[in-house]
């Protein structure tokens, strides 16, 4: 094999080096960033809950404003025009405003999200810059020059497409 340049124990601690780096980006930034995205599928889950509540109580103000025209055409025709024209804008007022909420909970859930997202990215970058730095420095045992590599490193992972932010 040294025939080809390859140096056998050279090849095995660089193999060996590469799997340590591996297990330690698994533990340290793969299962908590599970964590934290399983978090934001919580929270989008019960921001949809509320919304579907709020699309029930709209429903249940329907049924009573149903009621209250019944109430008001037995009492008469003059009565009844102006209870639908109330009850009418009641109706509209309900429904804008529960759309209104529901359009605002579900855009802060997006911000929320997006916002963590580019977080974890940020912060699961650094880390990876940092450590393949350190492993890049055993590895061929000389100290390099952690932030021109830093940067080098980041626009590697600019041009990603796995990690690109959105």
């Amino acid at each position: 094999m040294e025939g080809l340049g390859i140096n056998l124990p050279t090849l095995l601690a660089q193999i060996v080096n590469f799997l340590v780096l591996l297990g330690l980006l698994y533990l340290v930034a793969y299962k908590p960033i599970l964590r934290i995205l399983d978090q934001r599928v919580n929270k989008v889950k019960e921001s949809m809950e509320q919304t579907e509540s709020i699309k029930e109580q709209t429903a249940h103000a329907e049924e009573e404003f149903k009621k209250r025209l019944e109430a008001a055409a037995r009492e008469g025709q003059e009565l009844i025009s102006r209870a639908m024209r109330t009850g009418e804008d009641a109706k509209q007022k309900i429904f804008e405003e529960a759309r209104k909420e529901s359009q605002v909970i579900i855009e802060k859930a997006r911000v929320e999200i997006q916002r963590e997202r580019n977080e974890v990215i940020d912060e699961l970058r650094k880390e990876f810059s940092d450590l393949t730095i350190e492993a890049a420095g055993k590895v061929i045992q000389r100290s390099l020059d952690k932030q021109a590599h830093r940067e080098f490193i980041e626009k590697v992972l600019e041009e990603s497409p796995a990690l690109k932010k959105g």
